[in-house]
């Protein structure tokens, strides 16, 4: 009996129903977007720089672990010191810039031939090592992406490089220049970002971060192995806050909806809840009528927020292919009880009021 009077009432405001149902959805979807967006591009980020094949990261005092907020106070020269350490195979220094042309990609300044012995070098599809001057690699997503192909023209920093190959992606950045090119145009001559460190064996990595401890005591120094462990929202200043922010804005559509909704509804229904209570309905029953409502229309709302989500996965990575965007069982159900919690918080007033009628005055209410 209930349950039949709980859906004629949700097909009676067909309209009113969908809007509920759709701002449930979009209260998922924004959750579920959201985290996702900043989790993917941190995984993902994390993979390619783990994809380099170094064992160790050295980076100058209170770096960032995200390279897009690094800069350039060490001197290259540092790499002569790194070398004497036993233990130590190669070593590979790299410069960081952020490019905001088209997106926010981060550029990697290299040494082809210190890169190539610390990562293994890269797999071309096309195309060949960069040299001298104003030439630039690409990945093969970024190529796609942006439609590139060897011999093309790319603006990075107000300059026009020309590409000069097309490798596989997965090895840190997706843009590589010459490294004296990079420096020459930020005026960083003979500094770099961060030294990639290979060593001789991967046993000996603990061994080589002791040494690299005592050499530069002050200094950011990460094993690769661990990096995608350490990229976690926690790790980015602000992140979390934003996490926290787009969760109770969240949490305010739902409550809002559903309350208007409820609330409009115990209106329209006063002559209804008269009726009831005439016939003997409790309080909690009453009450509970609200609820299950509310409950149902979350349910129904948290279905069509799973669809829109994935549905916006899409979209944006068809708009912009290199974005990752990383959708998890654990947020959707974060994601629905979210939205449940909140739906439910907004019907209560409403249901609350309803139980309180008055069932004289309902019934004789017009």
């Amino acid at each position: 009996m209930i349950a039949q009077m709980i859906v004629r009432n949700l097909f009676h405001r067909k309209l009113r129903t969908l809007i509920s149902v759709l701002a449930v959805g979009v209260e998922v979807a924004l959750v579920v977007v959201m985290v996702g967006l900043t989790t993917g591009m941190l995984q993902e980020t994390a993979k390619r720089i783990e994809g380099i094949g170094a064992d160790i990261m050295l980076q100058p005092p209170s770096s960032s672990i995200f390279l897009a907020f690094s800069s350039a106070p060490m001197s290259i020269r540092i790499r002569d010191r790194l070398k004497t350490i036993e233990g130590v195979r190669a070593v590979a220094p790299v410069l960081l810039q952020s490019s905001t042309s088209g997106g926010l990609d981060v550029v990697y300044g290299i040494e082809p031939e210190s890169f190539r012995a610390v990562s293994g070098g890269f797999v071309f599809h096309e195309g060949r090592e960069l040299r001298e001057g104003y030439e630039v690699l690409v990945d093969d997503w970024y190529a796609a992406a942006r439609r590139l192909r060897v011999g093309d023209t790319l603006q990075l920093f107000g300059h026009d490089f020309k590409v000069v190959g097309v490798v596989e992606h997965g090895k840190g950045a997706r843009l590589f220049v010459p490294i004296r090119t990079l420096q020459q145009l930020f005026g960083a001559v003979d500094k770099a970002s961060l030294f990639f460190i290979k060593c001789v064996r991967a046993g000996q990595t603990p061994h080589v971060m002791g040494e690299l401890r005592a050499l530069f005591p002050r200094y950011e120094i990460r094993p690769l192995k661990d990096l995608l462990s350490m990229m976690t929202p926690s790790s980015l200043p602000g992140l979390e806050a934003f996490h926290r922010s787009m969760i109770a804005l969240a949490v305010v559509i739902g409550f809002l909806v559903i309350l208007l909704s409820m609330y409009t509804t115990t209106l329209e229904r006063t002559r209804e809840i008269g009726v009831l209570k005439a016939l003997g309905a409790s309080k909690a029953y009453i009450a509970r009528i609200f609820l299950v409502e509310s409950a149902l229309l979350c349910a129904a709302g948290i279905l069509a927020g799973v669809g829109l989500s994935y549905l916006a996965k899409g979209v944006l990575t068809s708009i912009f292919p290199t974005l990752s965007v990383q959708i998890t069982s654990v947020w959707l159900l974060r994601a629905a009880a979210i939205a449940l919690g909140a739906g439910l918080a907004g019907a209560a007033y409403p249901a609350w009021l309803a139980s309180r009628r008055d069932p004289i005055q309902a019934l004789a209410y017009e």
